[in-house]
């Protein structure tokens, strides 16, 4: 591999890509969703590696305004596994850039999945918990004792990452073959991600069927068959309709007018 140059990334830099992904966040379009706050967040790295490069800096800007979304509690790990692949790249005339977007589309949903389960999933269950209990006793400490114990840990793991993904980026390239780390992580993050994502049909979708039969609820009988089963056999009719290539759109206006028609006519 033929080298031009030896830019080199610091802690400066890496320190100033964290700061920045707090706002990662806050600017969100349909069409690319968060590669506004995915690039504001790289650019102290690319001015470093590209300030002499108008051409190259525009290239970079390209590559990082795609699509891009990842669950921004543990976005300074992605951000810093592309800042070492961009410091390879502004050092080397012969590296593939391609691989670059294809590292990071790669790696969102495995590494979303892992972020939103324990954030999200464990975390603010947690934190609110403990916060609710003291806010209905009439203690203002409530809320704050959430915001504590849900942002410390979030912003503890952002700075800590963005100095291991750094470290893990610079051989990524190299060694993910190899180790076949890569594929043991998109399988546990793939298994991690549907068992999460079966605990959301069972707490998070319901379906308040009314009718009943002499008094005696047709919910709680087919709860007493098998719990949730409405609420998994909508979600299975929901994947199989976005399975036949059904519009999104349609199917959020189908439920609409479902749940609607429902109501009038007292089935919910």
């Amino acid at each position: 591999m033929m080298m031009t140059s030896n830019k080199k990334i610091t802690k400066k830099e890496l320190k100033k890509v964290f700061f920045r992904s707090i706002a990662y966040n806050s600017s969100f379009n349909y069409e690319r969703q968060l590669n506004l706050g995915w690039a504001w967040s790289l650019m102290p790295v690319l001015r470093k590696l590209y300030s002499d490069s108008k051409k190259e800096m525009s290239k970079a800007l390209k590559r990082h305004l795609e699509f891009n979304n990842i669950t921004p509690f543990i976005c300074t790990v992605l951000l810093s596994i592309t800042t070492a692949m961009e410091e390879q790249n502004a050092n080397s005339k012969d590296f593939d850039t391609d691989s670059i977007n294809a590292v990071k589309v790669g790696l969102m949903g495995p590494l979303s999945a892992i972020g939103d389960s324990f954030f999200f999933g464990t975390l603010r269950v947690i934190a609110a918990g403990l916060g609710c209990s003291l806010a209905l006793q009439g203690n203002i400490f409530g809320p704050i004792l959430y915001l504590i114990l849900f942002n410390i840990p979030n912003f503890a793991a952002r700075y800590y990452l963005v100095f291991e993904g750094y470290k893990l980026g610079t051989s990524f390239l190299n060694k993910v073959e190899e180790s076949g780390v890569m594929e043991k992580l998109f399988k546990g993050a793939s298994i991690l991600g549907l068992m999460v994502i079966g605990a959301m049909v069972a707490t998070t979708m319901n379906v308040p069927l009314a009718i009943t039969f002499n008094e005696t609820s047709l919910l709680e009988t087919i709860n007493g068959i098998m719990p949730n089963l409405l609420s998994l056999l909508t979600t299975l009719f929901i994947f199989y309709l976005l399975k036949k290539d059904v519009k999104i759109s349609k199917v959020l206006a189908g439920i609409i007018l479902f749940g609607i028609l429902g109501a009038l006519i007292r089935i919910f």
